[in-house]
């Protein structure tokens, strides 16, 4: 059977599931895209449901794709290619969207990862607003090797359709907790990891810092940056060069400046 309907009631779930609280009520999220879908699939992420469209397939793999999902018992469906438009958040669909179990890492999942690292990798953000920003800095962590990523006292839903769009996936390649301030630090005081705050107010420049070391690298909201917890509980602050009349950068752009800065001194490339 092919739903042709935006009026069928698997359809009206999806729709819902793009608002955080239907997330939270349903403990589902949106996976859209072959290589998202993939790489959910390969890091065994829990579907719910998978939805097709043949007709806005945009290369030869996704049957095998389909296959691998249909093995672990997925309930299949496919859409009209009008319907699939329709509850797309892409540009140009490419006809492959899964429904599947939100998931959560703790600060001891983490804890367990980073324990037999010799100088562990992390990056903390506090307060990221922007879902576009969010997920190109989980893409670049993922890119540079980082061990995990914190989130503390989110503004955006980390299983918001645009974040997972934004990292192309690597949502699900890296461990990523959600705490509040205080527990992420005593997390990091405990297992002895240097806080390396990024802020313009800084008298210090990143590239003068030692990045080859156990660090969590942390940036801010877009807007306001840091808070004063951070600024006062740092070990150290660090500015990026602003040469121009910007003042700051983009926040994904500045941390993935300092996310290199850490790849080169570390010579883990």
């Amino acid at each position: 059977m092919i739903i042709t309907s935006s009026k069928n009631e698997k359809i009206k779930l999806i729709n819902k599931l793009k608002i955080k609280n239907k997330r939270d009520k349903y403990g589902l999220f949106i996976i859209e895209g072959y290589r998202e879908v993939l790489r959910a699939e390969i890091a065994n992420i829990k579907f719910d449901s998978l939805y097709i469209c043949p007709k806005l397939f945009l290369g030869e793999n996704e049957n095998n794709l389909i296959d691998k999902i249909k093995d672990k018992n997925v309930p299949i469906y496919e859409v009209e290619k009008d319907v699939f438009e329709k509850f797309s958040y892409r540009d140009r669909a490419d006809g492959i969207l899964a429904i599947a179990s939100s998931f959560h890492h703790s600060l001891d999942d983490i804890e367990k990862i980073i324990k037999n690292k010799k100088n562990p990798f992390l990056v903390v953000l506090e307060k990221i607003e922007k879902p576009g920003n969010l997920g190109t800095i989980l893409r670049s962590s993922d890119a540079a090797g980082v061990d995990a990523i914190i989130v503390t006292d989110p503004v955006t839903d980390i299983f918001n359709p645009n974040v997972v769009r934004a990292s192309v996936g690597t949502l699900f390649t890296k461990p990523i907790a959600i705490q509040t301030n205080e527990n992420v630090l005593n997390f990091l005081k405990k297992n002895k990891i240097n806080i390396l705050a990024a802020t313009p107010h800084a008298k210090k420049v990143y590239f003068d810092e030692n990045f080859d070391s156990s660090i969590a690298i942390l940036v801010g909201a877009e807007q306001y940056g840091l808070t004063d917890f951070w600024m006062k509980n740092a070990n150290v602050q660090v500015k990026i060069p602003m040469l121009g009349i910007a003042d700051s950068l983009n926040v994904a752009a500045a941390t993935i400046v300092l996310l290199y800065e850490a790849i080169r001194q570390r010579k883990t490339y």
